[in-house]
């Protein structure tokens, strides 16, 4: 998968570079005009020849903002990232990339994922670039970093951004979203008031990082850590922890060694790999975006990725984890039990431990020494958390390409439930009317939103967990079944089934579900079936009109033309088929 003329277009595997081999020397080394404009313009940014030429010129992809919590320590990591390449003989250059920030950026991240997947691919293969330190991990940050990489493929190290201390309130302890959703129902069911959400929004978020639950976030950076590009421990390490700064200079001395090494991606984002990152994610109970990001990656490493392998692995590996939002403990807790190292070594058994990873020859190798804690929270396979892993997919005459649902996060008696549907056609008009006690809403009814996916949102927002009406939450209902073609945040939880696909903004069946019909969830059977008939379903479709394009130019007119859907991981059709893309001219 190596890009024409790139790194390792004329090595053999076990083969290092020489300087000349480098990327970088056609820019800097040759005796021609360019070569003498871009010396100078180097000396014209402070740098003395002697500090980069013959040396692999390292990209340090910085996702960092004001406006991003979760990264606005980036910048000093950075900082840290640079000392590690100058101590391995590399010469660090950082760029500005987009963040994408989950609390802030509307209608969604989601929406802007591929534009920072295209913008760290075309951003590599324009600039006088040996290897990479992706520096993300706020949800969408992590797949378009690597997913964009994965596609020019060079050497690249991601550094995670870390997960903020655990939150606090009064005597407990708070995990930021996870809490915010139960908190703000005890609201609307009238248990809290004003005082204490005002103590609790002071509480919540005590730091710099990413949600401290396995919630997208930390789903997304452990599943970077399970594929082999992460210094080993990375994706647990608190963001404002010591061990933090010195993992991103631990980063930069990597990359520079596996720029020498010719390890570029490709060797490293192996069928087999994806797999282990599946088996991984499931495992812990992680979030169901999961699914969607992998598959996308995947596709960008060449590789077929399905919502089937994902049942099939779930079905062999039990949830370890005991994690919010399924579970009881907190990513620092994680961390100081083990960490992922520790986590995988009870998973041994399904793992390909023969595989490269960025920091050693092979996962086996990085394994040892691992070890757990703290059995409460990495569980023994003998006392899992849930026997099968944390997502099921779901198939039936409603979602006949799939939808998914994160059962160990539901009320029990739910996953096999029948109920008559009550449909949204969008969430404006949900959030308008879901309290009016005109709709008779009970326990029983399965609420139904619609035109929130890839195409329908824009952009697939985080609309999945759809609330329960006031009233019914002060009768003590805290569940309900809840279908969408929408995400959800990693954080929720509830029986909410997910992804639905086709969605209904394209014609899916979600889109002739209509107030009344039946519907029935069958976790253990992985059906959801809607009880019409398909000559009722046909007729419905006749009188079914598609919804005008919602763009007419720009970024989301290329996205609404190119977007595809949620069972192949919503990436560009452009950018998800295979090809390379030549490596520019220099002269």
């Amino acid at each position: 998968m190596t890009a024409p003329g790139g790194p390792g277009e004329h090595a053999t595997p076990d083969s290092r570079l020489t300087s000349e081999d480098l990327r970088s020397h056609r820019w800097y080394g040759t005796d021609g005009l360019r070569s003498f404009s871009h010396r100078a313009r180097t000396r014209q940014l402070g740098y003395l020849p002697e500090e980069h030429l013959g040396k692999p010129v390292i990209a340090i992809l910085n996702t960092w903002s004001d406006i991003n919590p979760c990264h606005v320590h980036l910048r000093d990591r950075a900082q840290a990232v640079k000392r590690g390449v100058w101590q391995a003989g590399g010469f660090p250059l950082e760029f500005p990339v987009s963040t994408l920030s989950e609390t802030f950026q509307k209608p969604t991240p989601m929406l802007y994922r591929n534009m920072l997947a295209m913008e760290t691919e075309e951003l590599l293969r324009s600039y006088p670039v040996d290897g990479a330190v992706l520096m993300g991990g706020c949800d969408k940050s992590t797949p378009a970093l690597l997913m964009g990489a994965a596609s020019f493929d060079l050497p690249a190290v991601f550094v995670p951004a870390g997960p903020m201390l655990p939150g606090h309130w009064r005597d407990e302890v708070l995990g930021s979203g996870t809490d915010m959703w139960k908190y703000w129902d005890d609201k609307r069911a009238g248990l809290i008031g004003d005082c204490e959400m005002a103590e609790l929004e002071n509480g919540l978020a005590r730091s710099p990082g990413h949600c401290m639950t396995m919630g997208t976030a930390s789903t997304l950076t452990a599943a970077a850590e399970a594929l082999g590009v992460t210094v080993p421990g990375a994706s647990s390490i608190p963001a404002v922890d010591s061990g933090h700064d010195r993992m991103a200079a631990e980063s930069g001395r990597l990359i520079v060694d596996l720029v020498w090494r010719r390890l570029t991606l490709s060797k490293i984002l192996t069928a087999e790999a994806y797999e282990d990152a599946v088996a991984t994610v499931l495992a812990l109970g992680g979030s169901t975006n999961a699914v969607i990001h992998l598959i996308a990656m995947a596709g960008r490493s060449g590789i077929t990725l399905t919502l089937d392998d994902f049942d099939r692995v779930a079905r062999t590996v039990p949830v370890l984890a005991n994690l919010r939002p399924g579970g009881q403990y907190l990513m620092e807790d994680f961390h100081f039990a083990g960490g992922l190292p520790g986590f995988l070594t009870r998973l041994t058994d399904v793992l390909h431990l023969d595989r490269p990873t960025v920091a050693h020859t092979t996962l086996r190798e990085q394994l040892a020494g691992a070890v757990v804690h703290n059995t409460d929270v990495i569980r023994e396979r003998a006392k899992p958390l849930a026997q099968e892993g944390g997502v099921a997919v779901l198939r039936g005459n409603i979602c006949p390409d799939g939808a998914v649902i994160k059962h160990i996060a539901a009320e029990p008696h739910l996953l096999h439930h029948t109920g008559p549907a009550v449909v949204f056609d969008d969430y404006r008009e949900m959030q308008r009317t879901i309290n009016d006690p005109a709709l008779a809403l009970t326990a029983d009814h399965v609420l139904v939103l619609r035109n929130a996916g890839p195409k329908g949102g824009p952009g697939m927002p985080e609309y999945g967990m759809l609330p329960i009406p006031d009233y019914l939450l002060k009768q003590g209902v805290r569940d309900m079944v809840r279908l969408s073609d929408a995400r959800m945040s990693g954080t929720s939880y509830g029986a909410c089934v997910l992804h639905i696909a086709p969605e209904s903004y394209v014609g899916g069946p979600l889109a002739l579900v209509r107030d009344g019909d039946l519907i029935t969830l069958d976790v253990d059977a992985r059906s959801l079936h809607l009880h019409v008939s398909d000559e009722e379903l046909t007729r419905r479709r006749t009188k079914w009109t598609p919804p005008p394009a919602r763009y007419r130019r720009g970024y989301g007119a290329l996205y609404e033309d190119q977007i595809t859907q949620a069972d192949t991981g919503c990436d560009f059709a452009f950018l998800a088929r295979p090809g390379a893309a030549p490596d520019p001219y220099v002269g």
